[in-house]
């Protein structure tokens, strides 16, 4: 059966270009924002303290029963995991949900997304929303159009990208760069603290030839 194609993704850089990965402060990140209808994605590359656009977009479920959507939803993102090959993906933390029945939908779209990623070695990190928003744009009650604007200034994105861009790819974005933030951080503690534990060389006491 032939797959139908990704819907819109705004690429930025194309996928192959993608020289020197594997090493320690580089990586790929695959950001992911579940639901039962949309699943906003997100690719960015981190690259020491830099953090590159690769691509956007959400999955729109098709399918004629709920079975069929989460079909839907593993089969583009695993088609995406094969496109960029991530090192890392960011995924939001399921939250409690005043309707047990969203939530539950809600869950099964999320473990639909992450089960379609097991194809490659990335590990997985988990944010709640509030901690999102808190790391792009520094209020764990920020909006939606507050989340979309701080990424937009954070990427560095013009005005048509973001124009084109919805509300499920910025949050996406926004989960990805939670991510590469938290990273970021991660690696210069790991830095700090190793150069606080090495061993400090006694100081050399002066020549008393040279003072005569």
């Amino acid at each position: 059966m032939t797959l139908p194609a990704l819907p819109a993704a705004i690429p930025a850089v194309s996928p192959a270009a993608n020289p020197g990965r594997g090493a320690v402060t580089r990586a790929r990140i695959l950001g992911l924002d579940p639901g039962s209808i949309v699943t906003g994605y997100a690719v960015l590359e981190c690259s020491g303290h830099d953090t590159a656009y690769l691509a956007s977009g959400g999955i729109r479920a098709a399918g004629a029963d709920f079975c069929g959507r989460l079909q839907d939803i593993f089969r583009n993102v695993a088609r995406l995991v094969e496109e960029y090959q991530p090192d890392e993906i960011a995924i939001e933390r399921v939250f409690m949900h005043r309707n047990p029945d969203s939530a539950l939908k809600l869950g099964q779209a999320r473990g639909a997304a992450l089960c379609a990623t097991f194809s490659v070695p990335a590990r997985v990190y988990e944010y709640a929303p509030r901690q999102v928003k808190l790391a792009v744009v520094g209020t764990g009650a920020a909006q939606k159009d507050q989340v979309q604007l701080m990424v937009g200034k954070l990427l560095s994105l013009d005005s048509k990208l973001q124009s084109k861009m919805g509300s499920d790819a910025a949050d996406a974005l926004a989960i990805a760069l939670c991510h590469a933030h938290s990273r970021r951080l991660d690696s210069l503690l790991g830095a700090a603290a190793t150069q606080q534990l090495a061993p400090r060389r006694p100081a050399l006491r002066p020549n008393s030839r040279s003072e005569r």
